[in-house]
């Protein structure tokens, strides 16, 4: 029996699913992070220029290159481990390395990327975070450290994965343009799950702030909008009543119409990842099983007071779109088909007209046939009268007698005649 063929993408498909592993890290231990993202058009980037940007990295500590083609690599640079990602409109690095600063959150710990090479980034960082994990020692302590590094009134605070670690974080920049969060874990946890939280810290940053990028498209279509929507409005009010000049309005309705499609063609994907960022933000969120720490709002919380509201904005301005779309979709319909309605009955009009200019004509025709009937008979009774008068002479027939005999019989034949004649053509 041959064994059965594989798919050709079976073992790709497979390994997909395991190519961006967590990293292993052990406290003491920090994480840089940074994300890098063209300001336009990022989907279409050249996305080879993003790899040629991270060898230039590995060159500079003779790390190993990825493989050609590869959307993400994991490896040793110096005394640190590297974690690069390629995403659809990002890409990010993350440093990790061991100890931990005794300047909390270091900017010097930044300083693995070196600025000559993030002068070269084919783009512009979207967020950066520097990311300290600790082991709890003493509650007192760290509470003491929380308050101390970070804004009290936009801290969140949580115990995450069965009080296996604490998270805090205020989503702030500080003044060496850097997000802070801080890991303080149990001395029995896991490196695999430090590792775990940490990538969820820096997941949750980066697609909150590539979910922001739509939040600044909604407002900047704001003002246009507001703009069609009164052109709309005034436009479907001129509707309800007779319309003087139908095709100037079902004009301006096209126009407006357009200019809505266009929106919505410039607006469509950053709508739609903006949504889809949202989803997975939510997630990773969720996957830490947050339980709340001595009252602290938790980073779900923060989500939903923060983050929520800057969402629904988004939908909101995407329904509102599709809606004015919609609108002026069925305003120039209804439109439409009044010109076609005004448009028939015109029509209908022009045919009744036409008839009656058509019976008009028939009568005239027939009023210059009963003429013509007369003038060929006239000519016709002389040529007649001329051909019988040697005949009639002898037969003592006076010539006024013999037209008159002559007139009916002629006016009968040449009547006879255009009447076949007329049956012919028709």
């Amino acid at each position: 029996m041959s064994p059965v063929a594989d798919h050709p993408l079976r073992y790709t498909l497979a390994n997909e699913l395991h190519a961006r592993p967590f990293p292993s890290l052990d406290a003491p231990c920090f994480a840089a992070y940074l994300a890098i993202k063209q300001p336009h058009d990022a989907a279409n980037r050249d996305r080879e220029a993003d790899r040629a940007h991270l060898i230039a990295l590995l060159d500079r500590f003779g790390a190993q290159h990825p493989q050609p083609g590869a959307t993400h690599y994991f490896g040793r640079l110096g005394k640190y481990e590297l974690k690069w990602e390629q995403h659809t409109e990002f890409v990010t690095y993350t440093i990790f390395g061991n100890g931990v600063a005794d300047r909390p959150f270091d900017p010097a710990m930044f300083e693995v990327f070196p600025d000559g090479w993030l002068s070269d980034a084919p783009g512009a960082r979207i967020t950066s975070a520097l990311i300290r994990v600790e082991v709890v020692s003493e509650i007192e302590a760290m509470k003491r450290k929380i308050d101390d590094w970070f804004v009290p009134e936009s801290l969140a605070v949580s115990r995450v994965l069965d009080d296996s670690a604490i998270i805090a974080g205020d989503f702030r920049i500080d003044a060496a343009g850097h997000l802070r969060m801080a890991v303080f874990v149990q001395p029995d946890c896991g490196s695999r799950r430090i590792g775990r939280v940490v990538q969820r810290l820096c997941e949750i940053e980066t697609y909150k702030a590539m979910s922001m990028l739509g939040l600044f498209r909604a407002r900047e279509l704001g003002p246009r909008m507001g703009d069609i929507d009164r052109e709309l409005s005034s436009l479907m009010s001129e509707m309800t009543g007779d319309v003087p000049r139908p095709d100037a309005t079902l004009k301006g309705l096209l126009s407006v119409s357009a200019e809505l499609e266009r929106l919505l063609a410039r607006t469509s994907f950053r709508f739609g990842a903006t949504g889809a960022y949202e989803a997975i933000v939510n997630q990773r969120v969720g996957v830490l099983r947050e339980e709340r720490f001595e009252g602290r709002q938790t980073f779900a919380e923060f989500m939903m007071r923060r983050f929520d509201p800057a969402m629904r904005t988004v939908k909101a301005t995407e329904k509102r779109l599709h809606e004015m779309d919609e609108r002026a979709i069925r305003a120039g319909n209804l439109l439409r088909t009044q010109v076609d309605v005004e448009r028939s009955a015109q029509n209908q009009k022009l045919l009744e007209s036409m008839d009656k200019r058509a019976d008009l004509q028939l009568r005239l025709q027939r009023t210059v046939e009963g003429l013509s009937v007369v003038a060929i008979s006239y000519y016709a009774v002389n040529l007649a009268a001329y051909a019988a008068y040697p005949v009639m002479a002898p037969l003592g027939v006076p010539k006024p007698l013999g037209t008159a005999i002559l007139t009916p019989v002629v006016v009968l034949a040449v009547w006879l005649m255009l009447r076949r004649i007329r049956r012919a053509v028709e």
